[in-house]
């Protein structure tokens, strides 16, 4: 009996300091599971660039505690942009060459680095998800699947470093994009 309160506790003593990654799992099976949106390649393609777009942003405004109710906005604009057919991938893109555009104008870009190792994120991440989008469907699958496993790795840099989002979401966002960018790869 002993020995089942002992797993019990630790279980729960785990589950309330990883929240973030028990979260992630939980996500991540709905999305690979069909319950969330990204119904395939194409869905996961469309989602992509909001990852990068977040970081971007929260560089932008220096405000970590808006990390989640940034995602939270972002995730409306993608449910609704898909919901009426418009390609998310695009406008998210587009969104991002608007925060650009404004930290040049105002001078943040030159002078901050992080701002700019950002924009290097979205560059990369964004340009997977749009060619993932445009090329043969069986490759596209690979190319998103890259940006969602890289991106993972991109959280826990940031997660280590403490900087730019909250560290509860990269560690939420590390999780849901490394078991995304995997079950992309793996499941049929």
């Amino acid at each position: 009996m002993a020995s089942t309160t002992t797993q019990s506790t630790s279980w729960t003593t785990w589950l309330k300091g990883r929240w973030p990654t028990a979260l992630a799992l939980a996500g991540a099976a709905l999305m690979i599971g069909g319950g969330g949106p990204g119904q395939g390649v194409g869905g996961f393609g469309h989602i992509l660039p909001l990852l990068p777009l977040l970081y971007l942003v929260m560089a932008k405004l220096r405000r970590r505690e808006w990390t989640w109710p940034g995602l939270g906005i972002g995730s409306v604009a993608v449910f609704g942009l898909q919901a009426l057919d418009i390609p998310a991938a695009v406008v998210l893109s587009g969104i991002a060459l608007v925060v650009l555009v404004w930290a040049g104008v105002d001078g943040q870009v030159r002078r901050d680095g992080a701002l700019r190792t950002q924009a290097l994120g979205m560059l990369i991440f964004g340009g997977l998800a749009l060619a993932g989008l445009a090329v043969d469907p069986e490759l596209g699958r690979y190319l998103v699947a890259a940006g969602w496993f890289f991106h993972g790795v991109w959280d826990f840099a940031h997660l280590r470093a403490n900087k730019v989002v909250a560290r509860s979401f990269a560690e939420w966002c590390g999780v849901v994009d490394i078991v995304i960018g995997l079950a992309l790869v793996l499941l049929p």
